[in-house]
């Protein structure tokens, strides 16, 4: 596919076959992603594949702490408030879903169960978790933006599906620990990653965008 339908056609995936993707299909995708710009070619970004056992290890270890009401402890702090324009884009997504799958979205129940849904990586074989040093400026975040879009492209275009997973992050310092990964380091992302089972209703579900003239302005 082109680069055009590429980025058209991606979505975020949250049912995957159990089915695991080939290695160096996953290799692949890393590879394509590493060409994505970056401030001074700097390259901040550090990828951890987990597969198997050791995900789902990690997926009961990170369940566990939301069942004991672990307070989260994100690298990057979570939002706290959105501007009115782009509040009302939420909520208005939240409540297509919400009506779509009949369910509130909003409630902690619910918001409970799409966490666990979250930690166990939504039934894909593989999560990639993106990582940099925890020094770095806001920049740097910037180019791991860029670099986490090129990869869920590139997974798109070998037939992967991809979601990138904020939730993941919530469990930070826990994550790092399981993973025997420093603690100078910055977990940005989780993205879950596998192919997709386009048979579930929930992935029947696309977002749409709001109208180019609310975000565009042409001045000659």
């Amino acid at each position: 596919m082109d680069a055009i339908e590429c980025i058209k056609t991606r979505m975020s995936i949250r049912k995957f076959k159990p089915d695991p993707a080939p290695t160096d299909i996953l290799m692949k995708v890393i590879e394509a992603a590493q060409w994505s710009p970056s401030y001074k070619n700097s390259q901040p970004w550090e990828v951890v594949i987990v597969s198997g056992e050791k995900k789902e290890a990690l997926s009961k270890h990170l369940v566990e702490l939301l069942e004991n009401n672990t307070p989260s402890c994100p690298d990057l702090p979570e939002p706290q408030a959105w501007p009115p324009v782009i509040d009302a884009r939420i909520t208005a997504l939240m409540k297509k879903r919400g009506e779509i799958l009949g369910v509130d979205l909003n409630s902690p129940e619910i918001r409970k169960k799409s966490k666990t849904a979250n930690f166990r990586f939504y039934g894909a074989p593989h999560g990639m978790l993106l990582f940099q040093d925890s020094s770095l400026t806001p920049w740097s975040v910037f180019d791991m933006g860029l670099f986490a879009q090129s990869l869920m492209l590139a997974a798109h275009a070998h037939g992967l599906g991809t979601v990138p997973q904020a939730f993941l992050t919530d469990y930070a310092q826990y994550v790092k620990k399981f993973l025997d990964i420093p603690e100078s380091k910055r977990f940005v992302l989780g993205i879950s990653i596998g192919y997709p089972d386009m048979e579930s209703p929930v992935n029947r579900f696309r977002t749409d965008r709001v109208n180019m003239d609310e975000i565009v302005r042409v001045i000659q």
